[in-house]
């Protein structure tokens, strides 16, 4: 009989990391709330906030989202006036991205939220640096 223990659930590398990843994006979720956007679309803005005009594809290749998932997000986030799409004159397949006013300011109030969470977790500088490494650490094995 194969080694059936390996298919316990505590014995999965996957589950913890779900589920850490379900927490954290929960505690999140007031936060947002507050300035009326989704993980995701805090995320979308994050990227956009460390520069502006940039491609459907280039966000997606940062946040690791295909342009059918974004392009449903980034609809709602032009609808809630945050973000404009504009094709690109010289080709008008490409779609870039540019932050409105209201998604400009929006980056003050969101300054808040790192260290928010970090007081929710209870973690060091030390001790976020260094889960942060270790995760990224494991994120540029499994992706090209």
């Amino acid at each position: 009989m194969e080694n059936s223990k390996s298919l316990q659930l505590n014995q999965q590398l996957c589950f913890p990391l779900y589920a850490i990843a379900k927490e954290i994006t929960g505690l999140y979720r007031p936060f947002l709330d507050e300035l009326d956007i989704t993980y995701s679309q805090y995320l979308v803005l994050m990227v956009l906030w460390e520069q502006d005009g940039q491609t459907v594809n280039q966000i997606g290749e940062k946040l690791y989202l295909d342009s059918g998932t974004l392009t449903p997000l980034l609809k709602r986030l032009e609808n809630k006036k945050f973000i404009s799409r504009k094709r690109k004159k010289e080709d008008e397949r490409v779609v870039e991205i540019f932050l409105d006013e209201a998604g400009k300011q929006l980056k003050t109030k969101a300054c808040e939220i790192p260290s928010k969470i970090q007081e929710k977790l209870n973690l060091s500088q030390n001790e976020l640096i260094e889960l942060k490494t270790d995760i990224q650490k494991i994120l540029n094995r499994i992706l090209p």
